[in-house]
């Protein structure tokens, strides 16, 4: 049985711009772009989350559910440099450790360089860590996969721990709702919704047959979800499957040559 942590760090662009200007602590932020030049929120304090303000939201919208919002320009060097003394907290404790973003990584510590037992503790160790070298906070997860580690991150955000025991596992999946579920979007959740699965217990209650029908390949990954099974190991050197990048205009764009 595997011991997976899922680190999470707390609104971390939104976070760094805090700490490193005074003003902007305990008032409503967001890192991106404008709302004059069509910007989009790439991170939202947890002062402008309670807005409704998130991220991926355009910066017009922003603006207008808070009209006091403090908009900051990215600085990708600084959340990278922050990034890299991040993991290399994680690597004293384990070589099997998976950065899905700057700011999110899981660690496999069933085998742990410090010979700590309980990968509880290696979580605390990792947080009080963090906050000592960056003053920043981090949410952990632990449990015994990947998608429960990722699942138990979410619960208790931000500067939390929670972590799910094998033996809790199924009923945690049962009662979480279709839509926490990580790997289910906001389209396929209304496509579940519609089929009648709200929750893990209904989706445990369709065959890996009717997943796969409506679901593709994916229903093989939502058959085992609502089991509390994960196989994926954490993957130290992961291959990017795929890269993706826009750009927003000032001003619509209505020649064909323009846009080509």
């Amino acid at each position: 049985m595997r011991k997976i942590v899922h680190v999470d760090m707390d609104a971390f662009y939104a976070s760094v711009e805090q700490r490193d200007n005074s003003s902007y602590r305990g008032k409503p932020l967001v890192v991106g772009g404008s709302p004059n030049q069509r910007g989009v929120v790439a991170a939202a304090s947890y002062e402008a989350r309670k807005f409704g303000i998130h991220s991926a939201m355009p910066s017009v919208t922003a603006i207008a559910r808070c009209p006091g919002l403090i908009f900051v320009r990215p600085r990708f060097d600084v959340y990278r440099n922050i990034s890299t003394s991040i993991h290399a907290i994680f690597k004293r404790y384990s070589d099997l450790v998976e950065g899905v973003a700057l700011d999110e990584a899981y660690l496999d510590v069933t085998e742990n360089r410090q010979n700590i037992p309980y990968a509880s503790t290696i979580a605390r160790h990792i947080k009080t860590a963090i906050f000592q070298e960056t003053q920043l906070t981090a949410t952990a997860g632990v449990s015994i996969n990947k998608f429960l580690a990722k699942m138990a991150s979410g619960q208790n955000k931000p500067n939390g721990l929670t972590v799910i025991l094998p033996e809790q596992a199924i009923a945690f999946v049962e009662q979480l709702a279709i839509e926490k579920f990580h790997g289910i979007g906001e389209v396929t959740a209304a496509k579940m919704h519609s089929l009648g699965i709200h929750t893990g217990a209904d989706l445990k209650q369709r065959s890996l047959t009717e997943l796969t029908h409506h679901f593709g390949k994916a229903g093989h990954y939502y058959y085992k979800i609502a089991r509390a099974e994960d196989d994926r190991p954490v993957e130290a050197n992961r291959v990017r499957k795929s890269i993706g990048a826009e750009t927003s205009f000032a001003q619509d764009l209505s020649d064909v040559g323009q846009m080509l």
